[in-house]
């Protein structure tokens, strides 16, 4: 169950685009049908159900909670490219994330482009950017003139990925990067290291290939004003099995709760392994001797010394991938670092938005209000 008290935004990944350009549900049992216990069966009209009927119940009941629309993402990002570069494509990707927003009573729209590849698509990027701006802008004009729709991006902490992109004009347009602190190691590097490291290492090299204060360094030297950029934590470790240890060869990245190598936060450590905080680099890991395997996560140390790090350079806030990872109480990564963050400030009271009268569904268009009809 997430503590929706102590969070400010959901984003709602993914949804898909068409060669096109159109943005479209590509679940839409999941997103819009499934029917869970508090729906009715027999209610008439075209009404919402799936996770977006939850998100907005979840709004009305926590007024500070934005529900943000994801597009792409690392399995539905290869339209990108040909999207962008064409003025006709970009427009019907704006206007189409936009429909799809307002009818799912959403709060915005944020764009997880993996990867531009070169200074040509960097460019395409920002026109893009700059036409879903423009549209929710209009679509406020029009509908919520006194709301301000959010536009975000995904963006990564790898140089080589970073480099590419005209950071300054991105930041002027978006009002933050979720900069995904994390996947620093895996299955694809020559050697075991930590996946979501703060700082590098100065002992063993190998294994911080990147770092976090490396990446927030560089976006904030390319003009990304610190408030806009949020730190991604991850709520899951990669694994490395038949392994020595740190900066190691591995020969293999095991099992996994959903993908080879890739164990859920909740699940660690494994029986067996003993965790272990490096708080030179601020991060943690697991290790059993016997298994030889070592699996590299977020812990609630870590997450404590992330948050300090957010505070001191004066970042906008943490963000974590992906929620249902992650455990309750005080192992809750999350609530870790609220306590650190707002729990004496509090979090970002800028409320979200229930009039959504456009809305194609009946349910989300009264805001929840209309007592159902029921077919006889």
């Amino acid at each position: 169950m997430l503590p929706i008290s102590k969070i400010t935004h959901i984003l709602y990944a993914f949804v898909n685009i068409k060669p096109s350009g159109e943005v479209f549900s590509a679940d839409t049992y999941a997103d819009l049908e499934k029917h869970y216990p508090t729906d009715s069966w027999t209610a008439t009209g075209s009404n919402v159900y799936g996770c977006v009927k939850q998100l907005f119940l979840l709004k009305k009941a926590n007024r500070q909670l934005k529900v943000i629309l994801s597009i792409g993402g690392a399995t539905w990002s290869s339209q990108f490219a040909t999207v962008a570069s064409d003025q006709q494509s970009r427009e019907l990707f704006a206007d189409s994330s936009v429909t799809l927003m307002k009818d799912w009573g959403f709060d915005g729209v944020d764009i997880d482009w993996e990867f531009p590849q070169n200074r040509a698509e960097a460019a395409d990027y920002v026109l893009l950017l700059q036409a879903v701006r423009r549209r929710l802008d209009a679509y406020a004009a029009e509908h919520a003139p006194s709301y301000h729709f959010q536009l975000s991006i995904a963006s990564s902490a790898g140089s080589e990925k970073y480099e590419r992109l005209d950071l300054k004009s991105v930041s002027d347009i978006v009002d933050c990067v979720y900069l995904m602190g994390y996947d620093y190691a895996g299955s694809w590097s020559a050697v075991t290291g930590h996946q979501a490291n703060l700082y590098s290492s100065t002992l063993v090299a190998e294994s911080t290939p990147f770092s976090t204060e490396d990446a927030v360094s560089d976006y904030l030297a390319a003009g990304v004003p610190s408030h806009k950029i949020i730190l991604g934590m991850p709520l899951y470790g990669r694994s490395f099995d038949n392994t020595a240890g740190l900066g190691h060869p591995f020969s293999e990245v095991g099992a996994g709760s959903w993908e080879a190598g890739a164990w859920d936060y909740k699940a660690l450590p494994l029986p067996g392994a003993e965790e272990i905080y490096d708080a030179a680099v601020g991060a943690a890991y697991s290790w059993d001797p016997l298994a030889q395997e070592l699996i590299s996560y977020d812990s609630p140390s870590s997450v404590r010394n992330k948050a300090a790090f957010i505070k001191a350079k004066g970042l906008g806030g943490a963000m974590f991938w992906e929620a249902s990872a992650d455990r309750t109480g005080n192992a809750s990564l999350i609530e870790t670092s609220y306590d650190c963050l707002a729990k004496d400030s509090g979090i970002d009271s800028q409320e979200n938005l229930l009039g959504y009268a456009d809305s194609r569904y009946a349910n989300i268009a009264s805001g929840m209000m209309t007592t159902p009809t029921y077919s006889t």
